[in-house]
């Protein structure tokens, strides 16, 4: 939400713009604000997935405040990788300034170093993907977002811990949706589809 304001240039974008290239997290007004608008479109009907919000305990409060006004009901699913191997996942990461596909040095490499596979544009690293930042994003997080975690143990919102590490994103899948089933909070899974790959 906060790129597409970025690429509009309005005052959101621009302010929101500011705070990623420096490593800070944007207002917890202005995260509530968007989160709202966002949940009134009407393609969230059938639930949504907030990734990157709630990162404070006062988002956090606020979003369970106004999820049940939505119909929804909140699961909260940790991925927990070591630091170190954040830093060199993000910081391994180029996009394609033209199209926007992702790619990483280590894991989806371009078939040509540092071209676009799609359409030959030379790949750029981030902002918000230089080390710098990122060390800056998981000091912030450390402060603000980590309490985020037992705000949400202490409220019994449904808590689903993954060792995200070295497991294949099958797998991860796998464990999330069976937990969230188990949770009551989505319907009973077809594992064998999505071994397949077609959740």
């Amino acid at each position: 939400m906060l790129r597409g304001h970025i690429a509009l240039g309005d005052r959101i974008g621009q302010e929101s713009e500011r705070l990623i290239k420096s490593g800070r997290l944007v207002p917890d007004e202005l995260a509530n604000e968007l989160i709202k608008e966002r949940l009134q479109e009407p393609d969230t009907r059938s639930g949504i997935i907030l990734d990157g919000y709630p990162r404070t305990t006062n988002q956090a409060e606020v979003l369970l405040g106004f999820l049940p006004v939505y119909g929804f009901r909140p699961a909260v699913v940790h991925l927990m990788v070591d630091y170190e191997i954040i830093v060199a996942r993000l910081s391994g990461r180029r996009q394609c300034p033209v199209c926007g596909t992702l790619y990483s040095l280590r894991t989806k490499p371009p078939k040509s170093a540092g071209i676009c596979d799609l359409d030959g544009t030379p790949l750029v690293t981030r902002e918000d993907d230089r080390e710098s930042v990122i060390r800056e994003r998981l000091g912030q997080y450390e402060v603000q977002t980590r309490p985020v975690l037992e705000f949400f143990r202490d409220t019994g919102v449904p808590m689903i811990e993954v060792d995200a590490a070295n497991a294949a994103p099958e797998g991860i899948s796998s464990q999330i949706l069976g937990e969230l089933s188990a949770a009551g909070i989505i319907g009973k899974i077809d594992f064998s589809c999505v071994e397949q790959g077609r959740t």
